[in-house]
């Protein structure tokens, strides 16, 4: 299994302009809400426990963030749990209000991420890598914490193998 740096430095390799981690910012969490709330229906009551193919996406990605990072898979158990939480509580109401918000805030979150690689002038991580839809919201998750300050020689190994966040020149017409 690769190691958190490796994750977290192959990811950072198509995202070192602050306009596209901008964008990732907020088209990330839309995705992984929106995916949380369409993965939330249908389920079934298990000892009064909703169990939905959200739970078992969540729990299968809170297992691979813990093994990669106790610190940082704590948090992304927290986002999940927030996430899934959010989606299973729209789940147990009418169609159209869940359909309406999941597909809405994928198709949202999506755009958002489209422009932010604009500005990066690369496509996303996963088209080369589809463990970039995985390690995403890992991604976003550390460097906000790299903006407050935390966990510094993580970022300093990250920038090691692909360098500072920059903001990258555009051709001018």
């Amino acid at each position: 299994m690769k190691s958190l740096i490796d994750h977290l430095g192959q990811y950072a390799a198509y995202h070192r302009d602050p306009r596209n981690l901008l964008t990732h910012f907020v088209g990330i969490p839309l995705i992984v809400l929106a995916v949380a709330i369409l993965l939330s229906r249908p389920g079934l009551e298990l000892g009064g426990l909703r169990v939905s193919l959200a739970l078992l996406v969540a729990l299968a990605a809170g297992v691979f963030y813990l093994r990669l990072d106790l610190r940082y898979g704590l948090v992304m158990a927290v986002v999940l749990a927030v996430s899934v939480a959010i989606g299973q509580a729209l789940a147990s109401g009418a169609i159209l209000p869940w359909a309406s918000a999941g597909l809405g805030l994928f198709v949202v979150g999506w755009i958002i991420q489209f422009i932010g690689h604009y500005y990066e002038g690369r496509k996303p991580a996963f088209v080369d890598d589809l463990m970039g839809l995985l390690v995403g919201p890992l991604f976003v998750v550390a460097e906000l914490g790299f903006m407050l300050g935390c966990r510094q020689p993580v970022r300093e190994a990250i920038e090691a193998r692909v360098g500072p966040v920059r903001r990258r020149e555009t051709a001018r017409a």
